[in-house]
């Protein structure tokens, strides 16, 4: 055998870790920011990281091993940049099963948050309303949630420097994070929700027939997204909030069809609420944080 065939029959790829600590060492040579907050803004939710003083702006196709958003609505950049004097890492879009990814690479830029200390993170979604009360344009924190989309991201072998074999999901959703953002929201007039979110893969829309269903099982919004990057963040320890757009009502709600097109403008209609809630809530879990 050849020196250079035998090498190469040693030579193994690089394992997801080894990935997501090469990704979060070409971030930081971008910026002197060291964020412990992170934000995955979903779809039309994007214009946030706009508002980011001191911004870093870097494409995903830039980050190695990064996926690439495909999904209209999705902007595709990571900017890094301050909110208040709170340091802050902004998704403009992430990825999806329905694109054709694997739940491995939709949870990748967790994976990349982790090796970069983030302690929390702000998973943002537009979702469809399945409870009646909630109305185009409702802000909804995210309580629970029910996976439906048939993987787990962290099926396979489990690398014990994300997290241990089986993490603990009772509370998903951080409490005091939670209670945190419902109370600054009343005290602003931002009437928020709590729910429970259903994931489904998509990228079809459900029936009636299903909707049917998931208000039977205990759903209050539905949606396909988020849920991958939940278990992912509480792998690795990373205290997560999450929080709807309700965007459009969920199938046999309302007499009509569903159209994205309605999505992206809802979240239009809601982005300054929107924005001045997380402008709120970023510094108070910060405080949490101890930063």
């Amino acid at each position: 055998m050849s020196p250079s065939r035998k090498s190469a029959k040693k030579a193994k790829p690089d394992s997801e870790f080894e990935r997501a600590e090469s990704a979060a060492q070409f971030i930081f040579s971008k910026t002197d920011l060291r964020p412990q907050i992170a934000l995955v803004l979903g779809s039309g939710l994007g214009a946030f990281a706009d508002e980011f003083e001191n911004a870093t702006k870097i494409p995903y196709a830039e980050i190695p091993h990064f996926p690439r958003s495909t999904a209209i609505g999705h902007a595709g950049q990571l900017v890094l940049g301050v909110v208040g004097d709170v340091a802050v890492a902004g998704m403009q879009g992430r990825v999806h099963l329905y694109e054709g990814y694997s739940a491995k690479e939709v949870i990748f830029p967790i994976r990349v948050f982790a090796r970069m200390g983030v302690k929390a993170v702000i998973l943002t979604n537009a979702a469809g309303g399945i409870k009646r009360e909630f109305v185009q344009g409702q802000l909804v924190v995210l309580k629970d949630h029910i996976n439906l989309q048939g993987v787990s991201p962290l099926s396979g072998p489990n690398d014990e420097r994300f997290g241990q074999r089986f993490p603990d999901m009772t509370v998903a959703y951080d409490r005091r994070f939670r209670e945190l953002t419902v109370g600054e929201g009343n005290r602003n007039r931002i009437g928020l929700y709590e729910g429970v979110y259903a994931a489904l893969p998509g990228p079809s829309y459900e029936t009636p027939a299903e909707i049917r269903y998931l208000r039977t099982i205990g759903a209050d919004l539905v949606g396909m997204s988020t849920v991958p990057e939940v278990i992912a963040a509480r792998h690795s320890g990373i205290r997560v909030l999450g929080i709807s757009c309700v965007t459009n009502a969920a199938a046999g709600i309302l007499d009509q069809p569903l159209d994205h097109k309605e999505v992206l403008e809802t979240a239009e209609r809601v982005k300054s609420q929107f924005i001045a809630l997380l402008k709120i809530v970023i510094p108070r879990i910060a405080a949490e944080l101890g930063g």
